[in-house]
């Protein structure tokens, strides 16, 4: 069997998320309402625990869109600082000046 790297893994969780998004905030609804018989919310707990665990948002890892790294994330560069300190340097980050002196 051939092994997956951890960016296809992230990459398949992300599609779970999307797929099952709505079931689960369905179900999670369910389960939060009070006004609903304790039978009923538990039934919603059960399904919501059969779906598949990395169809669940909090799996997802946010990682370097250049490298794959997953630590030293910017959110809004969607890199590592090392890819952002590398493409810095050449000057392929708009409105990023590396200083070095």
């Amino acid at each position: 069997m051939a092994k997956t790297s951890s960016v296809e893994k992230n990459n398949k969780r992300r599609k779970l998320v999307d797929r099952y998004a709505a079931k689960r905030k369905a179900l999670k609804a369910i389960i939060m309402n009070q006004d609903l018989p304790l039978e009923d919310r538990f039934r919603a707990q059960l399904k919501l625990a059969a779906l598949p665990r990395n169809s669940a948002r909090n799996r997802i890892r946010n990682r370097c869109e250049v490298t794959g790294r997953p630590r030293a994330y910017y959110r809004k560069l969607k890199m590592s600082r090392i890819a952002l300190r590398e493409l810095g340097s050449l000057g392929l980050v708009p409105g990023l000046v590396k200083s070095s002196w």
